[in-house]
């Protein structure tokens, strides 16, 4: 049996396109239309002009730690940074996993490199995303992870590519597939 709508929102483009910036956007249209939005967000953070690491946020409560760093001593390596596990699982796996648990709609930034080494968060995208609630996320462009295998394959994935002549238009066009989900989830439920 087909899905009725789209539930698996990718959002992907080439590095500094605006990923980041439409997944926000998109949170904050569906926030002012009385969705309870939440998950996990990292924004790289820059010192005296140049890249030194990247933050993590849970976007419902706006807790922070460190997802990457420069001058992170332990942890995996990504190019010159590395991962910082702890902050990642205390702040971004628990932003996801209380979303999928209490919230109307799950968003995650980003599904990549330095995410997928943590397992909890593999689990809690999983998770998510066999749910029923609608899931937005943005993909590094060149993800080919098992994970992301099965989440781009699935039936109830669409794939949005962010570009300059779209990411300005593009948060009203997720906005309305995740508003779809929501209403048809509800409905849904008030038959049962």
């Amino acid at each position: 049996m087909r899905p009725l709508h789209k539930r698996v929102l990718l959002i992907t483009g080439s590095p500094g396109v605006g990923k980041t910036t439409v997944l926000l956007r998109t949170a904050d249209m569906l926030k002012t239309k009385g969705f309870s939005v939440g998950g996990m967000v990292s924004c790289e953070v820059r010192s005296c002009g140049a890249r030194v690491g990247f933050e993590v946020s849970d976007l419902y409560t706006g807790k922070t730690g460190w997802l990457a760093h420069i001058k992170q001593k332990y942890g995996p390596k990504v190019g010159k940074y590395r991962v910082n596990l702890n902050d990642l699982d205390s702040v971004g796996v628990q932003a996801v996993q209380k979303a999928n648990e209490k919230l109307d709609i799950v968003a995650v930034d980003e599904v990549g490199p330095m995410e997928l080494f943590s397992e909890k968060f593999s689990t809690a995208v999983q998770n998510a995303v066999e749910g029923r609630k609608p899931v937005i996320t943005t993909v590094h462009w060149r993800a080919e992870d098992r994970l992301m295998k099965l989440i781009k394959e699935r039936e109830d994935a669409e794939t949005f590519v962010v570009t300059l002549e779209n990411r300005e238009s593009l948060p009203a066009t997720i906005v309305n597939k995740a508003m779809q989900c929501v209403e048809a989830t509800r409905m849904e439920r008030e038959t049962l």
